[in-house]
């Protein structure tokens, strides 16, 4: 059998781009919890909120530098792989994530290593402005990542020379169709991500009767976050939808499996798309509300696999079962969110172990999600790398099969065992638990005091009280 050198440079780039997601989605979010933590602990002096915003500390530098790590590979990737990319966008490409090297990971950088190592050798005001700090140098990072990304998508504000994109309005580039809504359902996918890792610990922490003060913090702050969100991404999801409808409309067809564009479509719960004979198998459908989502009218026609010739189609199975995958874990969500309040609300949050243990194995379904809804962006443009300009099969460049081969091989026993050894040492980490909590030793009594910072800025709160 002979292998295909694109098949396997797209399989060793999907493994990769897949772990990487995973790490700067949470950190994103995870950087903003600790900034929220060190803040909400210099006006109040809670004890707790200082010993939270240490702990996360320790397991966010261990996700940032795995996220590091995964994300130099994957620019390598551009130049070994995909050379051809590279020679047509580098142009607007380049520059975008220059731009996020510079306003975005020097402002992590510079002020990462105060975050992390700034307890009791810098002012408490100095650590809390170096938390902010590293929270919006991520965010910005999101931000340049996902305006180059959305410029595959739809790209504008260029012109092609020579088979070459050259910029004309930076603007357009940047805040291009797909843009807005692609950040902010990204942005919003990782404040979720993190919410619910937050508040799966905290209910760990209550199942194994441990850091009450510090769990019932994650799990309001967590749920609270939870119950806001989740619904306003069902509302940003929607958009973005329609938005996808109009500038990338073979990519919906193959999400909703809709084959027949002279008919109004049925939202399919279950089928198995088959492409060869262009129709679903065993399918399960509500009658026209597909086209009641995308047209907003029961009666609305949007195109179908059929209207596009077989070459111009993405892989319809893995993109209409992940997204539905993506969807179904974002009701799941509002489920949690929703419950979550009532049993707050009631004053039972604490107590309901019928939803608090099954709360404790949910932290992987946000990073579930974003894999799910990053196939689908990605796989649904396919045979496209940069939507209308480059194909796939012109993007790879003259390297043998047996090279990416060898090369994806090496990528995951790498990746198995160096992300095995992080995930099992955060693990270990939330294990400890806060340092400095009330049930840290036997005796239950803190087992070391605050820091030296902590305690002066205890101190001064309680005299500016007492004043």
């Amino acid at each position: 059998m002979e292998l295909d050198p694109i098949l396997l440079a797209r399989i060793q780039f999907a493994f990769t781009v897949s772990f990487h997601i995973i790490f700067p989605s949470f950190t994103i979010g995870l950087a903003a919890f600790i900034a929220t933590l060190l803040v909400r602990w210099q006006m109040t002096g809670r004890d707790h909120l200082y010993r939270l915003a240490r702990f996360w500390t320790k397991i966010f530098a261990v996700s940032f530098a795995m996220g590091v790590v995964s994300g130099i590979v994957l620019s390598y990737q551009f130049g070994t792989n995909w050379s051809k990319f590279s020679d047509v966008t580098g142009n607007v490409i380049g520059p975008l994530i220059g731009y996020e090297v510079l306003t975005a990971f020097f402002l992590e950088a510079s002020f990462l290593g105060v975050m992390l190592f700034g307890w009791d050798r810098v002012s408490t005001r100095l650590h809390v402005t170096a938390a902010i700090l590293v929270a919006i140098g991520t965010s910005l990072s999101a931000f340049w990542i996902l305006s180059a990304n959305s410029w595959m998508h739809t790209p504008q504000g260029h012109e092609i020379k020579d088979g070459i994109a050259y910029p004309v309005d930076w603007m357009k580039i940047i805040f291009n169709p797909s843009f807005p809504y692609r950040f902010a359902h990204m942005f919003t996918a990782a404040y979720l991500t993190t919410s619910l890792v937050v508040a799966a610990v905290g209910a760990r922490y209550l199942l194994t009767d441990k850091f009450h003060e510090e769990a019932k913090t994650m799990m309001r702050m967590g749920i609270g976050m939870v119950v806001l969100l989740a619904p306003l991404q069902l509302f940003i999801g929607d958009m973005h939808g329609l938005n996808t409808a109009e500038y990338q409309p073979v990519k919906v067809a193959a999400m909703e499996a809709h084959w027949d564009g002279t008919k109004p479509a049925d939202l399919v719960l279950f089928a198995i798309p088959n492409e060869q004979e262009e129709r679903n198998d065993f399918e399960i459908a509500i009658p026209n509300l597909a086209s009641f989502i995308i047209t907003h009218d029961t009666e609305g026609l949007f195109p179908g696999l059929k209207d596009f010739a077989s070459e111009e189609r993405p892989p319809v199975t893995p993109v209409f079962f992940a997204f539905r995958i993506m969807v179904g874990i974002g009701m799941i969500l509002i489920g949690i969110g929703l419950i979550g309040a009532l049993l707050w609300a009631r004053g039972r949050l604490f107590e309901s172990k019928w939803f608090i243990k099954p709360l404790s194995y949910s932290w992987s379904l946000g990073f579930i999600a974003i894999l799910a809804g990053w196939w689908v962006t990605e796989t649904g443009r396919q045979p496209w790398v940069v939507h209308g300009i480059l194909k796939t099969a012109d993007a790879i460049s003259p390297v043998s099969a047996g090279a990416v081969l060898t090369s994806l091989i090496l990528f995951v026993l790498v990746y198995t065992s160096v992300f095995s050894m992080g995930i099992y040492y955060i693990n270990r980490l939330i294990e400890a638990g806060p340092k400095g909590a009330a049930t840290d030793t036997k005796e239950g009594v803190a087992s070391r005091p605050l820091s030296a910072a902590a305690e002066a800025a205890h101190e001064a709160i309680e005299s500016k009280r007492s004043s």
